[in-house]
């Protein structure tokens, strides 16, 4: 028992040494906000991705210190982070940073308090007079979850009639999302810094309107850019660059994301976009800044070309079960799809990559009134290339496919089937101008064309195209004889 009885004699003889101590000087803490910004840049990925460059002026003390960068996007991935000095970058040095997401709330508030003191004021009936006192009583916040449970020095409360008063507020809470950087300065005076991070929450895609004229021969063709903001930050007089193709990302494990719920706000501003390579991608520079509300939906103008020339296509499609098997009829009325289709060309008055995208197709009547005529979707397009559209299918242009002869001619070599088989395609034409439809069949197996009424083109080694020219108000047949090895 003496070591014992020795600890706890000596003890109290080393706490008045102790207690002479000098006590730890808090670090310092500079607080900026968007009032210091001097630029803004938004760089936006067309897979819910952005790079964020904000840059501001601001004063920091001499030596080590706290920076509370805020009005960050809620959404930033603190990993990417990067602080930079832009004024003189040998004095500074980044030492630790934090993201604090957990935001100010009446009930992140009281949560934090789980085993402390707060106040409870109550108004009572004043016994001395007209009106009502406040009462105040100390009490230990027991629990949270489902219910505030406060613990009084002669009773428990539930549910307390009357508010709750913090002595203070903890230092992790914060009213919006902030980059918390522990720092060191030589110098105590104003410094430009750059903070550069990656952040979801910040999309954007291409919708483009084509207005067909009333002979289907041109189109004139205009650009949106619909850009959506759901990252928990506002972006006031950004640069604005958006990024067209397929960037590789690393999956990053799940961690709390903060919540927002969109409302869409149109943009009413239509200011042309410039465009430029960047690696392997396409980069989108809008011409003047603009502003990215938070929760916003707004659109900005990316291309507008009149009269381009385009070709309308009458397309019946097969499939590769045909050939193997017994089909006495495949559809008395099959649909034939209807495409345009145009070039990304300078001679047809485009020629600017087009990023992936819907193209919505519009048609004057007879009344000069314009109708919707059918939607695509069009991938990442770079210039010199076709631009194909499926608007539907055609009311009066229809289609008869029959099997006219099946063979199974047994086994050759070194194929244990070999099946011969005739069709007979039916077209007919209700409309008053002639038609060119392109029926396109999938071939099965190793195959040979034996017969053919029309010429054809051997697109791959398992599809095969013909033209078949069809009168206004008419129809033609197109007969062909397919042998197939398996």
């Amino acid at each position: 028992m003496r070591p014992l009885v020795f600890a706890f004699t000596v003890l109290p003889l080393l706490l008045p040494a102790a207690s002479q101590l000098p006590a730890a000087q808090p670090v310092p803490e500079t607080v900026t906000t968007q009032r210091d910004q001097q630029a803004l840049a938004v760089t936006i990925y067309s897979n819910d991705l952005a790079l964020v460059r904000d840059q501001r002026q601001l004063r920091l003390p001499r030596g080590d210190s706290r920076l509370a960068f805020q009005e960050v996007a809620a959404q930033i991935r603190p990993e990417t982070a990067l602080l930079r000095d832009l004024t003189d970058s040998a004095s500074f040095r980044v030492t630790e940073q934090n993201f604090d997401f957990d935001l100010l709330t009446p009930q992140k508030l009281l949560e934090k308090y789980v085993g402390q003191q707060v106040v409870l004021v109550t108004s009572r009936p004043n016994p001395d007079g007209p009106g009502t006192r406040e009462l105040r009583e100390e009490a230990l916040v027991l629990a949270t979850s489902g219910g505030v449970v406060l613990q009084l020095p002669d009773r428990i409360e539930t549910a307390f009639p009357g508010r709750i008063v913090f002595p203070r507020l903890p230092g992790t809470l914060r009213a919006r999302p902030t980059l918390v950087v522990e720092l060191h300065a030589d110098g105590d005076r104003p410094q430009r810094l750059e903070l550069t991070y990656l952040t979801g929450g910040l999309s954007w895609q291409a919708d483009y309107v084509a207005s067909l004229a009333p002979d289907a021969r041109t189109l004139d063709l205009s650009g949106w850019v619909t850009l959506t903001n759901q990252s928990g930050a506002a972006y006031p007089d950004a640069t604005l660059q958006l990024v067209a193709g397929d960037v590789h990302r690393v999956v990053p494990a799940a961690r709390p994301m903060l919540a927002f719920r969109a409302k869409g706000e149109a943009g009413n501003r239509a200011p042309d976009m410039k465009e430029e390579g960047l690696l392997d991608y396409h980069l989108y520079t809008l011409a003047r800044p603009t502003t990215l509300q938070e929760n916003q939906t707004k659109q900005v103008a990316l291309l507008s070309a009149a009269a381009v020339p385009v070709r309308k296509d009458y397309l019946l499609q097969g499939d590769g079960s045909y050939y193997r098997g017994r089909f006495p009829d495949l559809g008395d009325r099959q649909k034939v799809g209807v495409f345009l289709e145009f070039d990304n060309k300078p001679e047809a008055h485009l020629g600017m990559p087009l990023p992936r995208g819907v193209v919505r197709v519009y048609q004057q009547d007879s009344q000069g009134r314009p109708q919707f005529v059918g939607e695509d979707s069009v991938d990442h397009t770079p210039r010199n290339q076709k631009v194909r559209l499926r608007l539907g299918s055609a009311f009066d242009v229809t289609a008869r496919r029959r099997q006219t002869d099946f063979r199974s001619l047994g086994p050759q070599g070194q194929y244990p089937n070999v099946i011969e088989t005739a069709y007979r395609v039916e077209l007919a034409n209700a409309k008053t101008e002639p038609v060119t439809v392109t029926v396109q069949e999938a071939l099965a197996g190793d195959w040979e064309m034996v017969q053919s009424s029309l010429p054809f083109t051997r697109e791959s080694s398992e599809r095969v195209t013909f033209q078949v020219p069809v009168p206004a108000g008419g129809a033609a047949a197109l007969e062909y004889r397919v042998r197939s090895r398996w």
